[in-house]
């Protein structure tokens, strides 16, 4: 092993820049030559690369994003496009990549491994949808975001008596949504895994103002189907008969830009410096995660092919935790 890349794909995640910054700094300390892939898998296809040196990831550990950028690549879900992004790697002679990112990200990072090239990826989204990791980088800073604008929305709805929905990102997972829902103290949570109607959110911010609360608050995940738009309509269309209307925040991408927290920081480090002993050590083919605080390696192909389950549970845990 003498040179190795590093690409970042898919979303953004806070934490990614200590990934990168890791995964350099081992490897350098191996003797190897590292390549930074600009914007994904995009820049594999079009031989987008930049030397990452020590001081090139000098001061890059508190940075939210990804210096590297990230893109989607259409081409690189073709067959010609992969062809592609390996004469690439072969032509610079990078002997193995290593891709941090979620689920889109590690599928791409399995189709290279199916080909025979040399992958280790690392687990990196704010969804924590991802199978092989309990959580993922980025989801701790994320949350914390959340958490945040939930306390500063509950101030003001408590002032004024009024009822709110925070929607949250997380794709079709509800993770984010259950964990802000239950750590901000939301009335109700509505997450994909487990959807209700929007005269069943009614019903359970009612019984918020008869228990005597002054504000009432929904956590809404953005894949739900009755998300913050579908609820927001049917609370003003019955208005009259419902007594109040909802306000809608949306925090969209506010949570991806936060400054990773020291958690965050940390497991990034952990499994980019994990990426460069796998690769010292010859296995490939493998998504880095943290399963029950440990580092582990689980196998690209059950990444690409399992479903990580949300722990639905937790929903009855919101419910008592809300009277």
């Amino acid at each position: 092993m003498k040179r190795i890349a590093v690409l970042t794909s898919g979303g953004d995640a806070p934490g990614m820049n200590a990934a990168i910054r890791a995964v350099t700094r081992t490897g350098l300390d191996r003797g190897w030559h590292i390549s930074g892939i600009r914007h994904g898998y995009n820049g594999l296809v079009n031989d987008n690369q930049i030397p990452l040196e020590a001081r090139v990831v000098g001061g890059i550990i508190q940075q939210g994003g990804t210096m590297l950028g990230s893109s989607r690549c259409p081409e690189f879900e073709t067959e010609e496009g992969r062809l592609k992004a390996l004469r690439t790697l072969r032509k610079n002679n990078i002997d193995a990549l290593v891709v941090i990112g979620g689920n889109g990200s590690q599928a791409g990072a399995h189709a290279l491994s199916e080909m025979g090239y040399p992958v280790i990826g690392v687990a990196s989204t704010i969804d924590n949808d991802l199978y092989g990791s309990d959580i993922t980088i980025g989801v701790d800073t994320a949350l914390d975001v959340a958490i945040q604008a939930i306390d500063r929305i509950k101030v003001t709805a408590s002032s004024h008596e009024r009822a709110f929905i925070v929607e949250v990102m997380g794709r079709e997972c509800g993770y984010l949504a259950l964990m802000a829902g239950i750590a901000g103290g939301a009335d109700a949570i509505i997450i994909p895994e487990a959807e209700i109607d929007p005269e069943s959110a009614a019903t359970i911010l009612r019984a918020a103002y008869e228990r005597g609360k002054t504000h009432a608050l929904i956590v809404v995940a953005e894949g739900a189907q009755c998300n913050a738009d579908k609820l927001a309509h049917y609370f003003q269309e019955h208005r009259q008969r419902l007594g109040f209307e909802l306000r809608v925040t949306i925090l969209g991408h506010v949570q991806r830009g936060g400054t990773p927290g020291s958690f965050d920081r940390l497991l990034a480090s952990r499994l980019g410096a994990a990426a460069t002993d796998h690769l010292a050590r010859g296995q490939y083919g493998i998504l880095l995660g943290l399963i029950e605080d440990k580092v582990t390696a689980t196998s690209l192909r059950e990444v690409a092919t399992k479903k990580k389950q949300l722990d639905l549970h937790l929903l009855e845990l919101a419910r008592i935790l809300a009277k």
